[in-house]
């Protein structure tokens, strides 16, 4: 797990603490962490530390994959932490309990929008492009490589133009446009 922390730290700053998984919660589910101090100044950062330890498979290639999530997003006024750990220890419940992994261009609609009022309704699964490429995976002490993913809080007009232009027409619009994914109450993009 050391090689997981030092990951996580070199990019998203000092690990200063971690939630442990509610009692309610499948047995598997990890620790969500809480990390300040990173590249990106300004931003709270927090990732799962332990998912990576349940065995989960590629609905497109049947393959054994192995991940972490991340979530990344300016301070929300009024709320500490704001929604980021709940939601990535929800998701990491739901990935543990189905075996299924989460792809890249995935899209995981919200029980709820992610702030009061907010339209960011779903999660868009994503390469943690807002860091260097080498940040994409890590290779941990028992050789098993383990994909970073970036659940990136989208609209329901982004989430509706993911499932029927698909992910990589998507991720085009995002270059594009340029919106601060970062911003948790960020405006939907035109589409």
């Amino acid at each position: 797990m050391a090689v997981l922390i030092e990951h996580l730290e070199s990019r998203l700053g000092r690990l200063l603490g971690a939630w442990e998984p509610s009692e309610q919660s499948p047995e598997g589910t990890p620790r969500v962490g809480y990390f300040t101090g990173g590249v990106l100044a300004g931003i709270q950062c927090y990732a799962t530390i332990g998912l990576f330890k349940t065995h989960l498979t590629s609905r497109v290639s049947d393959r054994p994959q192995h991940l972490e999530l991340l979530g990344c997003g300016r301070p929300v006024p009024g709320d500490e932490t704001g929604p980021l750990p709940g939601v990535l220890e929800w998701v990491a419940e739901r990935l543990v309990v189905s075996g299924e992994a989460v792809l890249r261009g995935d899209v995981i609609p919200l029980p709820m929008p992610l702030l009061p009022g907010g339209t960011m309704t779903a999660l868009y699964a994503a390469l943690p492009v807002c860091f260097d490429d080498d940040f994409a995976s890590v290779v941990l002490e028992n050789g098993v490589e383990t994909a970073m993913v970036w659940l990136v809080p989208i609209g329901e007009s982004e989430a509706a133009f993911v499932r029927v232009k698909g992910w990589d027409a998507f991720e085009e619009e995002l270059v594009r446009q340029d919106p601060d994914l970062l911003d948790l109450n960020r405006a939907e993009i035109a589409l």
